[in-house]
């Protein structure tokens, strides 16, 4: 199921990255400026946040084996419109109904992995899925050129439509749903020291009103972690491939492959640092210090090295190398952010609590491009990138001291399950 899930993932970051790696050609061909094409590439997120919400919803009493399958074929689906268009318009409706179609999918991913891992062991099985997404990632920066410049970038999104409906054909008939929480699996929650794990089967027998978890200082800060982060991937994945191609100099298919070594700098810092998470909590550290200080200090660390693009006078190649490390740390929170909230909250709630994070935090990612493109366009075109870049640096600062002031996934769990309501008499 993880490997399955990790394709998923693969593809629905080739179905977003798509765009900002044909941009060049595109924004040429249907003569765009960076405002427009800014405004294109957000409207991905318009719809993100209210399907992935509904969904969520959905996947608190749907299999989430159900969810899945029905997302992939329509993601395959809606590809082909992409490939005939030669309206903006036209473009931007179909990226608004793809990001309907595939905001839902990491929530319900996490969802249906969590059926078959115990808490103390999520922080790896996530980190795997979300390499998913960079290994897409990885290939389109190999790939998607390499189709441009010999079929022209409308044949990517052909391409794209076959692999979904690949996926969707080996999902129906391998894919499997997991029986952890229906029978009743205990899962577990760090205390403050870290040394006494404490079993709850009430997590799985009681529920919570939602206002009362919405308004929790640590889920909030979880969803502002959350939204830090996307703001990050929304400005990278649509505007990195113009950056490295106009703003550094290089040719088209140099740029794909100076993209994909960005994207592959993600993958071992991702699973290395999910896996020292893993490893802390496993020795007795607390949540709080394993979980919630160490993405804290990856936003931090990240955010310093987008303002020292900004301000050092580096050559092209030191900037990618600078690029790949400031964006490769703060995607922790990918892997980190499904877990706190799987702490603080009831197993039978959970999906449509991360659903609500996703759909929340990814308003990050409707914004920054169209802010990134009126930077750009402003600010001296070509030369107004890295300025645009830096905007991300103060999402990245505000989140993780937020989440350093007030997430405390262990009191807030005793908070909120102090009067929890049964759902059976």
């Amino acid at each position: 199921m993880t490997f399955l899930l990790t394709f998923l993932a693969l593809i629905n970051f080739l179905d977003k990255i798509v765009l900002g790696m044909v941009a060049v050609p595109l924004m040429a061909e249907m003569h765009l400026s960076p405002s427009e094409f800014g405004l294109i590439a957000g409207s991905f997120f318009w719809l993100f946040s209210t399907s992935t919400i509904a969904v969520g919803f959905m996947s608190n009493r749907f299999q989430t084996r159900w969810l899945l399958l029905t997302m992939g074929i329509s993601w395959a689906l809606v590809q082909l419109p992409q490939a005939l268009t030669s309206s903006a318009a036209a473009l931007l409706a179909c990226r608004v109904i793809l990001g309907a179609a595939e905001g839902p999918a990491f929530p319900v991913t996490v969802h249906a992995l969590y059926k078959w891992f115990p808490d103390q062991k999520r922080n790896v099985p996530i980190a795997i899925v979300n390499q998913g997404a960079a290994a897409g990632l990885l290939l389109a920066g190999l790939l998607i050129p390499l189709v441009t410049h010999r079929w022209g970038w409308r044949m990517n999104f052909a391409i794209l439509g076959a692999v979904g409906a690949i996926w969707s054909v080996l999902w129906l008939f391998v894919g499997r749903e997991g029986n952890l929480g229906a029978h009743g699996a205990k899962s577990s929650v760090a205390s403050g020291s870290g040394a006494d794990h404490a079993a709850h089967s009430t997590h799985f027998t009681y529920r919570l009103p939602y206002r009362r978890i919405l308004s929790d200082p640590s889920v909030l800060s979880v969803f502002l972690l959350g939204f830090a982060a996307y703001w990050m991937l929304g400005q990278n994945l649509m505007w990195l491939p113009a950056y490295l191609e106009k703003g550094l100099g290089f040719p088209s298919i140099d740029a794909g492959r100076w993209f994909a070594l960005v994207i592959a700098t993600t993958a071992p810092v991702n699973i290395g640092l999910s896996w020292l998470s893993q490893r802390m909590m496993e020795r007795g550290a607390s949540t709080r210090l394993a979980r919630v200080q160490l993405v804290c200090l990856t936003m931090l660390a990240g955010a310093s090295g987008y303002v020292a693009l900004l301000v050092l006078d580096l050559a092209p190649v030191q900037k990618v190398m600078l690029f790949a490390v400031s964006c490769a740390l703060p995607t922790l929170s990918f892997s980190l952010a499904p877990a706190l909230l799987a702490e603080m909250v009831p197993e039978s709630q959970r999906g449509s609590i991360v659903s609500i994070h996703t759909a929340l935090a990814s308003l990050g990612a409707a914004v920054a491009p169209a802010v990134m493109g009126r930077i750009v366009q402003l600010h001296g075109g070509d030369h107004a990138y890295e300025p645009g870049f830096a905007t991300a640096s103060i999402v990245l600062i505000v989140a993780a001291l937020a989440a350093l002031r007030w997430l405390h996934p262990e009191r807030s769990y005793r908070t909120l399950n102090r009067s929890a309501a049964p759902l059976t008499a």
